[in-house]
């Protein structure tokens, strides 16, 4: 299949079409993710006609969701932006997936990632062969992105703006949706957006009647306001646990494709999303960052009454944590 980086704006939004394109031409480079009915423990708590499942993209190379658009991206590169190298921005799931990916396409990553980025992350990165230059701040991180990208050239792997990265989490709404039939609602993470774009569009169009829910920490909240306000947010300040979902702003595609196909945006707090963790490592044995514990925060917290009794589908979206920072968060 020929394609090229112009293919991906034929659209305002991933059509069906070209998210079962990009599956087709990605095959074999990241793994179908499995499901799980999740059945003893917390949902036992929940309405017996709540039925509760988690879409496992934990389980995908690089540990995260984020493999799926960066292969995408870098997909569309010639020969000359390929020789020029990439770059990227990243508290670290995106950037340990630009990593691999750099490195499956014989390009090379330079990483722009804040100084309080796990260690485990980092040094995953740099086993990747990336070079990985630190910031003070998330926000002195994309700076730095921008500055590779004028100074050498290097093509920007955004974190989450753009259709190439839509059409590449898109492929996951197109697996859940194939792998449990007839459900009444998604609840997905979001941090910059682009997760829950692909997803939601996936989903709205073969689903229509299916509710998606985006959830962020009330720390990290731009998709949020940006929902109530209408236009995209930057935030001063980001503070929470949840670094994976710590976007400092909203850009005009995703927060338009999140508009068009999300439902709604809920916030949940640092101690919800620790308590999603516990609830996962306890009953399900996963061990999540906060990250991709966001879905069940938002299950057991503002979404409980709303989705009692219905057919529920979790993004766990990805955990790249080490054991230290694992305990502290649940101590």
């Amino acid at each position: 299949m020929t394609f090229t980086a112009t293919d991906a704006f034929a659209s305002d939004y991933p059509t069906l079409a070209q998210a079962r394109q990009t599956a087709e031409r990605l095959t074999g480079r990241y793994l179908e993710t499995p499901v799980w009915r999740w059945r003893t423990g917390v949902v036992e708590t929940l309405s017996p006609a709540t039925e509760v499942w988690l879409k496992l993209e934990l389980f995908q190379r690089t540990g995260s969701f984020k493999l799926r658009g960066a292969l995408n991206c870098i997909a569309a590169l010639d020969a000359a932006a390929l020789a020029r190298g990439v770059v990227a921005c990243s508290a670290g799931n995106h950037a340990v997936s630009v990593a691999y990916a750099a490195r499956a396409a014989g390009t090379h990553a330079k990483l722009a990632m804040p100084r309080h980025a796990s260690r485990a992350r980092i040094d995953a990165c740099r086993a990747e062969g990336a070079e990985v230059l630190l910031a003070d701040t998330i926000h002195d991180a994309f700076a730095l992105a921008q500055r590779l990208v004028s100074d050498e050239g290097r093509t920007l792997v955004h974190p989450f703006e753009g259709p190439l990265t839509a059409q590449g989490t898109a492929t996951i709404g197109l697996e859940l949706m194939r792998q449990v039939l007839r459900l009444d609602a998604v609840i997905v993470p979001v941090g910059g957006g682009g997760l829950a774009a692909g997803v939601a569009a996936a989903v709205k169009q073969i689903e229509p009647s299916c509710r998606v829910y985006g959830v962020e920490p009330a720390g990290a909240d731009a998709m949020a306001r940006s929902f109530e306000s209408g236009r995209t947010e930057k935030l001063d300040r980001v503070d929470t646990v949840a670094d994976s979902l710590g976007a400092p702003y909203t850009l005009p595609y995703s927060f338009a494709v999140c508009r068009r196909f999300v439902d709604e945006v809920v916030r949940v707090s640092d101690t919800q999303l620790r308590e999603g963790m516990r609830h996962l490592f306890k009953d399900v044995k996963l061990v999540a960052e906060p990250a991709a514990a966001a879905s069940t925060a938002a299950l057991l917290g503002p979404l409980r009454e709303r989705l009692d009794g219905k057919r529920v589908a979790l993004i766990v979206s990805g955990s790249n944590i080490d054991a230290e920072r694992f305990a502290q968060l649940l101590s």
